[in-house]
């Protein structure tokens, strides 16, 4: 099956998959079954089941998943087994936080490159990665087979940012900037907003 035909809260859910077993391995089990995965996840079994059936079978009726297959099979399909390079811009607050988070490198991604406009932030060390003019930008990036990029610009910016950065070959974007980045179908944007997510669940706080 074409990825354009899985629905995208089936693609959201693996990772999450991937996640639960990974604590599995630690706690030394070597097995799961849909049911267990789902009791510990939320999530019915027949959901578990239905999400996995999209890419093949990978477990047996009645004995489980094999938890170090399944998990390396999500892995291949989320396109984990290689290291992916992102470029950050905007190192404010919300950009530093990034830089100086030490849990991407365990997960499969490496911050190879930070930008922004201030000469506040500019040519200083942070987390490991010295800040660069967004005027070097397209000389850094055109040049490198770099597919991922976060934007922690204001919002402003951000459709100005995003259009530089895909006319260099970004194919994901993680936009943390309180604005709809409008770009090709060809390139996969994911919002993080957290006074959205905060609004989302006061609805539930009656």
């Amino acid at each position: 099956m074409k990825n354009e035909q899985i629905p995208k809260i089936v693609i959201s859910r693996l990772p999450i998959y991937i996640q639960a077993l990974n604590q599995l391995l630690r706690d030394n089990k070597t097995v799961i079954s849909s049911m267990e995965l789902g009791e510990i996840l939320g999530i019915t079994s027949s959901q578990i089941r239905k999400d996995l059936s999209h890419f093949g079978g990978f477990g047996k009726q009645g004995t489980g998943y094999d938890i170090i297959l399944l998990m390396e099979s999500l892995r291949e399909i989320l396109n984990l087994n290689q290291i992916w390079q992102i470029v950050v811009v905007g190192v404010g607050h919300i950009g530093q936080a990034l830089l100086n988070y030490d849990g991407f490198g365990r997960k499969g991604f490496e911050i190879v490159a930070a930008y922004d406009n201030s000469p506040a932030v500019i040519g200083k060390k942070i987390g490991g990665i010295e800040v660069l003019s967004v005027d070097q930008m397209e000389e850094q990036i055109c040049s490198k087979q770099i597919d991922i990029a976060a934007i922690a610009v204001p919002a402003e910016q951000a459709q100005q940012v995003c259009d530089r950065l895909v006319k260099c070959g970004i194919k994901a974007i993680l936009n943390y900037a309180p604005v709809a980045l409008d770009v090709p179908e060809s390139v996969q944007v994911s919002a993080v907003d957290p006074v959205l997510e905060l609004q989302k669940m006061t609805y539930y706080l009656k």
